[in-house]
């Protein structure tokens, strides 16, 4: 069977590592579409714009050929041209920088965020883009006899429990697991998983225990990483292609990583 698996986190850490795992050492099965790059058999089909002033999101779907004869049945000509309309908030995946974007100002308490365009450029980033994402994904790579479709949202715990100065952080997380909830009701045949990795070993754990305002958070974050308790990425990936392997978890679900 093959999967076609939208996956929407901020690129470098669950995500990423799950198509290492997911990919190491299998034949052609399972066919992943990241948001920075879809590979297969070593050849890649997203590339990277290099125009200086490129049109859509700066990574484009190359036709041509490719095994199981993708171009055929994933990559007609419309889905390419949706892809490659996507706004650049949409379709790229985040620098360091970009996971300051992800993250949000927090350095900042509720009462500090006053300004509205800091606000909706935070939503528009971290949810907007996930929801046009997803939408035209899956519309591209629409139901097809024989195969299935699978939605992974790189969740978090803040998606359930606040955090001090993470506002925004928390109520984009929250947004969209409940998005994905309801794309999970609305469409009975995508298999639907909200994933919450655990506090991973990335450079967003670095910002969080330097950056926080909050000084309790930020001494908390801190004790994470000084008792070794931070998760490399490749161990929470195996993780989520373990979950997706079994498919046994209840379409838009929470899960989280020490409940797996």
């Amino acid at each position: 069977m093959t999967r076609a698996c939208p996956e929407k986190g901020n690129g470098a850490g669950a995500g990423s590592g799950a198509q290492v795992c997911w990919g190491a050492g299998r034949p052609p099965g399972p066919l992943q579409l990241p948001e920075r790059r879809v590979q297969r058999g070593g050849m890649s089909l997203l590339s990277q714009g290099t125009s200086a002033r490129p049109r859509g999101n700066g990574l484009k779907l190359r036709q041509g050929r490719v095994r199981l004869a993708l171009r055929k049945d994933f990559f007609a000509e419309g889905a390419v041209g949706r892809w490659n309309g996507l706004p650049r908030a949409g379709g790229e995946s985040p620098s360091l920088e970009g996971l300051k974007s992800s993250l949000g100002d927090i350095s900042k308490s509720f009462l500090d965020l006053t300004d509205p365009d800091e606000i909706n450029s935070y939503f528009a980033f971290n949810v907007t883009s996930a929801l046009c994402l997803t939408a035209t994904a899956l519309q591209a790579f629409g139901a097809r006899p024989g195969s299935s479709r699978m939605v992974v949202n790189i969740s978090s715990l803040c998606a359930i429990k606040p955090f001090k100065n993470w506002a925004l952080y928390c109520s984009g997380k929250a947004s969209r697991d409940m998005m994905f909830q309801v794309l999970a009701l609305e469409e009975p045949d995508v298999r639907v998983l909200n994933y919450a990795p655990g506090p991973l070993d990335t450079d967003m754990q670095l910002i969080a225990r330097t950056k926080t305002g909050d000084p309790e958070m930020r001494q908390f974050f801190q004790s994470l990483q000084e008792s070794g308790q931070l998760i490399d990425c490749t161990v929470s990936a195996q993780k989520l292609v373990n979950l997706l392997e079994e498919d046994t978890f209840p379409s838009g679900a929470h899960v989280d990583f020490y409940n797996v």
